[in-house]
């Protein structure tokens, strides 16, 4: 399917962005969109097979991709992966901390290790990554943007008590950071979608979900697209003067309270 242009053709041309998570789902279709405008484009994730498949596709796109394994939550995998970035392509510039995951559960439910195992995905997983690229940004003056991905649980999310708390330090961890880098040109912000439309969506009860979605005021779940059109603006000169903040792209479920219990 064709889908309408939203930004000017080259918006991002001479920019290498970063894309964590960016073989399937969201961070794919943020890769494609930024890859679209212009942008290098280096994705890292976990599975290599899925990221080699996905890069297939984004050159198919003519896109200039590079592919690298990481596991973000291990900060030997972290520097290894910008090291090779530095000799393959060239140090990023943009910066977005999409990898994540979590599994839904009552919280009475959770086992301390699994709770573990989410907030150091989510939330040490992307410190680590921030880290390392602002790192470098700051030691070479080219500043930068970051982006972090989080989920739209401003209302609390019977099920998701760990990915909800590791998501809230994300939140936090981008306005601090926004404070303390933005002398160095690094701005700082998150995008916290809702209900999105993705191949990984398919895990949980989709009738269950239809039927929350005609609680909101855009009813329907969103898109992956619109998820990487909201990034590009953060880091196109539309988003220069802005910092620190969460822009929530969940069709308006955090004004509808809380979600019925799981």
């Amino acid at each position: 399917m064709n889908e309408p242009e939203i930004f000017a053709p080259g918006l991002l041309a001479g920019r290498t962005a970063l894309v964590t998570g960016g073989g399937t789902g969201i961070g794919l279709a943020i890769a494609r969109e930024l890859g679209g405008l212009g942008a290098r484009i280096v994705i890292a994730a976990r599975d290599r097979d899925r990221l080699d498949a996905a890069a297939v596709a984004l050159r198919e796109r003519g896109i200039d991709v590079y592919a690298h394994p990481v596991n973000i939550r291990r900060e030997e995998d972290v520097e290894a992966l910008f090291h090779a970035i530095d000799q393959h392509v060239g140090p990023p510039d943009i910066l977005v901390n999409n990898a994540g995951g979590q599994f839904a559960a009552p919280a009475l439910d959770i086992t301390p290790n699994g709770f573990r195992a989410v907030v150091d995905l989510n939330l040490n997983g992307t410190w680590l990554m921030s880290r390392a690229f602002a790192g470098r940004a700051i030691a070479s003056g080219q500043g930068g943007r970051i982006v972090n991905i989080v989920l739209s649980l401003f209302n609390g999310t019977p099920g998701m008590v760990h990915s909800g708390a590791a998501r809230a330090g994300v939140i936090n961890m981008t306005k601090t950071l926004a404070v303390e880098w933005g002398r160095h040109g690094i701005n700082v912000n998150a995008v916290a979608p809702g209900t999105i439309d993705t191949e990984g969506l398919r895990q949980y009860d989709m009738a269950a979900i239809e039927r929350e979605m005609q609680r909101l005021p855009i009813k329907r779940m969103g898109t992956a697209r619109e998820v990487a059109l909201a990034v590009a603006y953060l880091v196109s000169p539309a988003g220069d003067y802005i910092t620190g903040t969460t822009l929530i792209l969940d069709g308006g479920d955090h004004l509808m309270g809380a979600a019925a219990e799981a």
